[in-house]
């Protein structure tokens, strides 16, 4: 069965300076190359959903700008339903400026842009694909209020809501966690988040029982290169990384989303399964330069 996706989120156009190592204060450093790609946390999940398979809907904003018009062709290219995907003149699309260095590790500094202008009225004019969907997601590159009500409508409609907590925000609200079915903090975020700095299978469980004790019923903690660590009804485990050389680590964390609820059944029931699969797609993308050029198709990750 194909899955339906809603994604509440950023769209922004990447910037991406090729660099050996990141500049010293005050050093200056000579650039190696420059590329641009489509980005944005919740572009880059919708793009993975859809290529692996799930039909998927966006709600948010773009410009009338170049990047605007520019990021609406490469979602439309890829078969994202966009149509509740707001245009709004004089303002810039959102942008990221990625600092990639020869390890493959980046650093990203963004501007909302549009993405800062996403309001409840929006998705309230998108309910309809809400409630048509099995999973809706969202992260924090667009305003919480908008979040929170998507949440409450797919909530409503007994639909599952899936939270990446990205950027972490420490005091998320708790009208929105008690609307969040799913978690998916990396190490960092979580640390943000629960003030539990994540060393060992200890500390991931303390993490994990931190937010069950805000009602969330099923936590997934990324890891990186060390994989992700599950707690969930009755799964409680780590589940390995697939070990690749990593050449831009961008958007990893956005196609395991993607991946992850394109293949998830709505009870949850092959969440381990799920996991394994969204775990390899992020292992491909790593692979390859740029944010969605890198995302792989589903026929790609089962291969």
């Amino acid at each position: 069965m194909t899955n339906k996706v809603v994604v509440i989120g950023s769209i922004n156009v990447d910037s991406i300076e090729h660099i050996d190592k990141l500049p010293k204060p005050g050093e200056t450093i000579k650039m190696n190359a420059f590329s641009k790609a489509g980005g944005g946390k919740g572009a880059n999940q919708a793009v993975a959903a859809v290529r692996s398979g799930a039909e998927t809907s966006f709600i948010g904003r773009v410009s009338d700008d170049d990047n605007g018009k520019m990021m609406l062709e490469l979602m439309q290219k890829d078969k994202i339903d966009v149509k509740n995907i707001i245009v709004t003149p004089n303002e810039d699309t959102g942008q990221s400026y990625i600092l990639l260095q020869k390890s493959g590790q980046n650093s990203i500094i963004y501007q909302a842009g549009a993405n800062s202008l996403v309001t409840a009225e929006d998705i309230d004019k998108a309910s309809d694909v809400i409630k048509a969907s099995d999973f809706v997601v969202t992260e924090f590159e667009t305003p919480i209020v908008a979040a929170i009500e998507a949440f409450k409508i797919a909530h409503k409609a007994n639909k599952k809501t899936i939270l990446n907590p990205a950027p972490a925000v420490k005091d998320i609200p708790e009208e929105l966690l008690k609307l969040t079915d799913v978690i998916t903090p990396n190490e960092t975020e979580s640390e943000l988040i629960s003030g539990i700095k994540i060393t060992d299978k200890e500390s991931l469980e303390k993490s994990a029982k931190f937010y069950h004790n805000l009602g969330i019923s099923c936590v997934i903690i990324t890891l990186g290169s060390k994989g992700s660590f599950v707690s969930c009804k009755d799964i409680e485990e780590q589940i390995s990384a697939f070990k690749v050389k990593a050449v831009d680590t961008t958007a990893a964390g956005d196609t395991f989303i993607g991946a992850l609820v394109a293949e998830l059944k709505s009870d949850l029931s092959n969440l381990h399964d799920a996991i394994v699969y969204a775990s390899k797609a992020s292992s491909l993308t790593v692979q390859k330069l740029g944010a969605q050029p890198s995302i792989p198709k589903r026929e790609q990750v089962i291969k």
